[in-house]
This record gives structure tokens, C-alpha cells and sequence, in this order.
């Protein structure tokens, strides 16, 4: 089972993060966090089926947190590149994409991505927030 989701900003990427990580009822198997210019891509796969009240209370709070995503054709190599066992560097370089989390759910890779991303600018852009 896996739910692939755009988040608007860091925080919130954060909460979902949080909560794979508190919530260890739910079989997750792998979390990728990808990050683009307006905002977030987090793909969750689980190791089994979740229950129909678990799938249902996990669609709703992924949804007050971000949209069901779509990939176009690039993320989809990616995410698939990452899932064949692809270093993340690896895909990165192919895919031009900027893979910050592939593995279990980190947010300290989140939050350093952020930390270097902003220092390199210089500012913080609204999807860093």
C-alpha cells in the first residue's frame, strides 16, 4: 500500500514525519521525502494493507496536511530509481531531483536540507517555512 502526497512546506512535512514516526501501529515500510521549489513530495509504503479505519484515518490526515500527488514521468523514474535499490545521489544526479529522506522517516534530514538550503540563500523561501 503506499500514498504519495504533495505538502506545501517544511512544518507540515515535519507533522507527517512526526507522526509516522509516534503512530507505530502503522506498518511503514519506507518514507521518501523529495523536495522541489513550491514545496513537498512524500511517498509512504507500507509493509502490509492497512486496516479500512486505519486507511481511512490515514487519508484523512494526510489530507488536511497536503493533496494526493501525481508524478509526472521524471519523479516517477525517481521514486522508482530509489525503490530498485538506486543510491539517492544516484538518482538525484539522473533525475535532477533533490532527495532528502529515502528510508525511514527522518527529520533530521529535513530539518539539515532546510538549514543548508536557507543558509545558501540566504533567505527563507514560503515552501522552507
Amino acid at each position: 500500500m503506499e500514498y504519495l502526497y504533495y505538502i506545501a512546506n517544511t512544518s507540515l512535512t515535519l507533522r507527517v514525519v512526526d507522526h509516522l514516526r509516534t503512530h507505530t501501529q502503522l506498518p511503514v515500510r519506507l518514507v521518501t521525502v523529495i523536495h522541489q521549489i513550491d514545496g513537498w513530495i512524500v511517498k509512504i509504503k507500507m509493509s502490509q494493507s492497512l486496516t479500512a479505519k486505519q486507511h481511512g484515518d490515514f487519508r484523512a490526515f494526510m489530507s488536511e496536511l497536503g493533496i494526493p500527488y501525481e508524478p509526472n514521468i521524471r519523479i516517477k523514474m525517481a521514486l522508482w530509481g530509489l525503490e530498485t535499490g538506486q543510491s539517492p545521489l544516484s538518482v538525484m544526479r539522473r533525475y535532477q531531483v533533490a532527495v532528502v529522506s529515502h528510508g525511514q522517516p527522518s527529520r533530521e534530514d529535513i530539518e539539515a536540507f532546510r538549514t543548508q538550503f536557507v543558509q545558501g540563500l540566504g533567505y527563507c523561501p514560503e515552501a522552507l517555512a
